[in-house]
């Protein structure tokens, strides 16, 4: 039984079995409509549904319309940041006199991780210019510098970011700061008001 305003009151009846073969009326699940919201949100830390809800709705029982149109988000606690996948951005440091840096090392023992959804491996060379004296001359010349970090997207619940980072150590390079990577900052999309 449902309010005569729900969104789920027009969906047919099912039946449904548990794993005892007790039948059970439910509901299907409910299609997502199609949402062209072009206004956009940026999330703040302390963001909740139910309050931007209220905030561009005026009804916070309306969460589910910012849901339905931010269908990549598989929960509320994903579209806010504060589901269990997480990302973490890890800088690398490794010595450049030691050879080539061990990428392929470092990516093999992320991949063998168990809760490792997906990985990024970035590097930038920053030049920049320094003076040197050369036979009582002072000369310009170019040095470079190496940025390195690898991006984990990781399940929060399986690993932990020590196990990442000792991940890290155990390819040959130096883990330096981890940084949590949140949804603060990003936009999400706020469908218009309409029916139900």
């Amino acid at each position: 039984m449902f309010f005569k305003n729900s969104r789920y009151q027009k969906l047919p009846s099912a039946v449904t079995l548990d794993g005892r073969g007790n039948r059970f009326k439910s509901v299907s699940p409910r299609p997502a409509p199609e949402s062209a919201g072009t206004f956009l949100h940026t999330l703040r830390d302390g963001d909740r549904l139910d309050h931007l809800a209220y905030k561009y709705y005026k009804a916070p029982k309306k969460w589910w319309r910012i849901m339905d149109a931010n269908p990549d988000f598989l929960s509320p606690l994903d579209l806010l940041g504060t589901g269990v996948v997480k990302s973490v951005r890890i800088a690398l440091q490794y010595d450049d006199e030691a050879g080539e840096p061990p990428w392929s090392q470092l990516a093999a023992r992320l991949a063998a991780l168990i809760g490792v959804d997906s990985f990024r491996l970035a590097e930038n060379v920053r030049l920049s210019e320094a003076t040197q004296s050369a036979q009582g001359e002072t000369i310009p010349v170019a040095t470079q510098s190496h940025e390195r970090s690898v991006l984990v997207n990781y399940n929060s619940l399986t690993i932990t970011v020590n196990e990442l980072t000792a991940a890290v150590n155990a390819a040959g390079f130096t883990a330096g700061r981890a940084e949590s990577i949140g949804r603060t900052g990003r936009r999400i999309i706020i469908a218009p008001d309409g029916p139900a």
